[in-house]
Parts: structure tokens; C-alpha cells; sequence
């Protein structure tokens, strides 16, 4: 007899959507199929659709050193209510930033002891730091950040191409991937100094600062040197129908690229940020009109790999400066990702791609992206007929502020399952333990 059946929902399977039953054995799928003998326990999901929990992939959930800005316990909360069951943490903002061994298993430690979802961490590239990446691949990294521009923080400073290669040369080694925040620094740094000294200092202002060619042709160098240290290769959150393109250029020239995006590049634009202010601000910032659709239509043509939130929050008093440019810039959305790309139209097996099977296969999370017998009770039960307005009071993060409060959107979660507990139910968090660190499985 299984410990659970979730009984009678819409499936998205990787072979499509099965109304069927759910049984759990423990963490794992026992089996999907109609009609499934009774378990000991059993969870009504009739009429409502049953999709692999999120993997969000890009997280900075600053814990340990930062979480005066967001902490993995608010943070992980937010996830589960918006049907994710894993992360993978950035290496900044925490203190110290995650780039050596020692600050590693710092954060480890911390994560276990308050994240309600599984977790994985990402360790840090910076100059001089080459020696740690071994050690924290051993301790399971799942992969190395790297800023091609500056970060925001003295202490994660940026990685020049000669940090790169090097970097990305280990990397191949490691079997690991290297993630890139793609923008020319000495594009976005000679115009934010010329804007700022002609008294220019605006959201307007902000946005010139950071046109779409930084992001195209760093993306194109970081593509150049993946091919020739044959380093797997992630470009986070890519803002524009051009950066697709010019990823996909490189994946053409034989690099070997995924691309992600955020839901905020596909659901607003730099007018959105005029009207929203701080809370829409990041970098690389909201694009036209004509740049978002670009990229929603390479969405739709599965030219995007994964979607993941880049949830990075802050107090609200780094939200309010006089100067747009010294604000903090990041948003908070880590609650909202799956609501905002079934608003958009994506059907639940693409979204399941994107959030899930992609993230799981990409960065080689073992167990996890797929509802099928085998695999870990990950699970995210929502009402696709439900719409509901966001208000601050409904997000759980630690800082109730969003660019998506006030706007309608699609699908409530009504309950999220990590590894077959309940962690999410009847709008609570209902977690009994906390999550577990996960490593990246062996092989290439």
C-alpha cells in the first residue's frame, strides 16, 4: 500500500496530460495511472492539474550575512506558495559570497537549517579565486557564476576574459557549467558615467545606460570562449529577442549554451518601469515593446531553455534614492513565476519544461523535473480556473514588495509537495522538516 495517492488530477507527464492517480512511496513516484488502488492516505486533486513542482534555478536568497534582505526561510516560503519544491542560490548577495570552501559550507549549513524546499548552491567566479573552484565542486557545486559587468557589491567583483577562460578552462574539467551575467562593463559604465556627470539621473536615464547591444555582445564573447575551452555554457536572465539571438548564434558556431530568462522580461517593459518605479528596476533592465515580443515569440519557438525567477530582493530603503542609478536593482517575484507564465498563454506541459525538466536535465539535479515513477513526489497542484489579483499582504518573502502586486493573474497553487510531504496547503506553509542540499548527479 503507498503512503499516498493524489487522486484523480490532470498529470503533465512527459508524455503529456493524463487524468490520473498518483501514488507516493515515500520521497518517490511509486506510479501514474487511473484509477490506482487506495493508499493510507489519499489527496483529492479532481479538476485540478498536477505539474512538476518549480526548480527555480536563479535565487539570491542571501543567507547567511544578508538576510535583513531576504533570508531561505521567507524566501523557500515563497517558492512553495507558488509551487516550487527547489532552488539553486546564487553566490552573492550572502556574507561572505560563495567563493571559496569555507564560505561554502557556510551557506550549506545555514540553508539546511531553515529552507523549506530542497537546495542546491552555485558557487562564485572572481579574479584570483581559481583554486577554490575544485573545492567547491567537490562539495557539490552545481555550477559558477560569473559577472562580465559589475555586480553591485565590491566583494563579487567582475570576471575580465582572461578570469573567464581560465575559469571556464577548470569548468570544462569539472564537468560543471558556467553561468554569465552577460552586459559589457565598459559599455554600461561609460554611459551611466556620461549620463549621471550631464545631470541625467532618471528611470530614462537608467534604461540608456544599459542598451541591448552590452547584453548581445558580451553574450557573444562569453559565447566565443565557451566553444574554445569547451565549457558548458548558461546565459541568466536574458532580456531581449536580440540576446536569443546572439545565444543562439553562438550554440550555431558550436558552443554548447542554455538560456534563461525571467518572467518579468516577458510581462512588462522599460514604460512598465516609468509607471512601477524601483520595484521594476534590474539589470539588465525591462526592454521596448519590441524586444519583449521578439521574446516571446522565442519562447513559444522553445528557443528559451529555462525560466527561473532571479528572485533578489532588498530593504526598502535601498529602493529609495534620489538617483535611479543608486538604487538597488532586483526584483522580487520568486512567488509568482508559474501564475505569470500561465497568464501569458503557455501551456502547462511547456511550462513544466521550462520550470522543471529543463532545469533538472541542464544542471544534472538527480531525482527531480519529471512526474513519473522514479522520481521524487515533487509536486505542484493547481487550479487553472482560478484568477486572482496579487496583493503585498499575500507574498510571503520578507519584504512584501513586487512589480506584479495589483495585476491579475492566472492559476492558484493549491498545494505544493516536496519529495511527498506537504509543504504548501490551504494557503499555509504546512513544512514539517526542512529541505535537503542536493548535489549534482555523475556524468557529463
Amino acid at each position: 500500500m503507498p503512503d499516498l495517492i493524489v487522486r484523480g488530477g490532470d498529470v503533465v507527464t512527459p508524455n503529456g496530460i493524463l487524468q490520473a492517480d498518483i501514488a507516493i512511496d515515500g520521497d518517490f513516484i511509486a506510479a501514474v495511472e487511473p484509477e490506482l488502488p487506495g493508499g493510507a492516505k489519499e489527496y483529492d486533486a479532481r479538476g485540478l492539474t498536477i505539474l512538476p513542482a518549480l526548480i527555480d534555478v536563479h535565487v539570491h536568497f542571501n543567507e547567511p550575512g544578508r538576510t535583513d534582505w531576504e533570508g531561505a526561510r521567507t524566501g523557500s516560503s515563497a517558492l512553495a506558495a507558488g509551487g516550487g519544491a527547489m532552488f539553486i542560490d546564487m553566490p552573492l548577495n550572502s556574507t561572505p559570497c560563495t567563493v571559496n570552501a569555507a564560505a561554502f559550507d557556510a551557506k550549506r549549513t545555514a540553508l539546511e537549517a531553515e529552507s523549506v524546499a530542497d537546495f542546491g548552491l552555485y558557487g562564485g567566479i572572481i579574479p584570483g579565486n581559481g583554486d577554490a573552484l575544485p573545492e567547491m565542486a567537490d562539495r557539490g557545486a552545481m555550477g559558477f557564476k560569473a559577472f562580465m559587468c559589475d555586480s553591485g557589491l565590491p566583494e563579487f567583483p567582475r570576471s575580465d576574459d582572461e578570469t573567464l577562460c581560465a575559469a571556464m578552462r577548470q569548468c570544462a574539467k569539472l564537468r560543471l557549467p558556467v553561468l554569465v551575467h552577460a552586459e559589457n562593463d565598459e559599455t554600461t559604465r561609460s554611459l551611466a558615467q556620461r549620463l549621471t556627470q550631464a545631470g541625467h539621473s532618471d528611470v530614462r536615464a537608467f534604461l540608456a545606460s544599459r542598451p541591448v547591444a552590452a547584453e548581445t555582445e558580451a553574450i557573444a564573447r562569453a559565447g566565443r570562449i565557451a566553444r574554445e575551452t569547451g565549457c558548458k555554457l548558461h546565459i541568466v536572465h536574458v532580456s531581449s529577442g536580440s540576446g536569443v539571438a546572439a545565444a543562439l548564434e553562438a550554440r550555431a558556431a558550436g558552443a554548447d549554451i542554455s538560456i534563461e530568462t525571467c518572467p518579468h522580461y516577458l510581462f512588462f517593459t522599460g514604460e512598465d518601469m516609468l509607471r512601477i518605479g524601483a520595484a521594476a528596476k534590474c539589470a539588465p533592465p525591462l526592454r521596448s515593446a519590441h524586444e519583449r515580443e521578439a521574446l516571446r515569440q522565442s519562447l513559444v519557438r522553445s528557443e528559451i531553455d529555462i525560466v527561473g525567477s532571479d528572485h533578489s530582493p532588498c530593504p526598502p530603503e535601498l529602493k529609495d534614492r534620489a538617483s535611479f542609478f543608486e538604487i538597488w536593482g532586483g526584483i522580487a517575484g520568486v512567488q509568482s513565476t508559474l501564475q505569470v507564465l500561465l497568464t501569458l498563454g503557455l501551456s502547462p506541459q511547456r511550462v513544466a519544461s521550462l520550470t522543471a525538466a529543463n532545469p533538472a536535465r541542464r544542471f544534472r539535479i538527480p531525482n527531480k523535473g519529471v512526474l513519473a515513477p522514479g522520481f521524487h513526489a515533487d509536486l505542484a497542484i493547481v487550479d487553472l480556473a482560478q484568477s486572482s489579483e496579487l496583493h503585498q499582504e499575500n507574498l510571503l518573502q520578507r519584504h512584501r514588495t513586487s512589480p506584479y502586486a495589483g495585476q491579475t493573474l492566472r492559476g492558484s497553487v493549491r498545494a505544493t509537495f516536496r519529495r511527498g510531504r506537504r509543504i504548501w496547503s490551504d494557503e499555509k506553509i504546512t513544512a514539517k522538516a526542512p529541505g535537503i542540499f542536493v548535489r549534482p548527479a555523475k556524468g557529463s
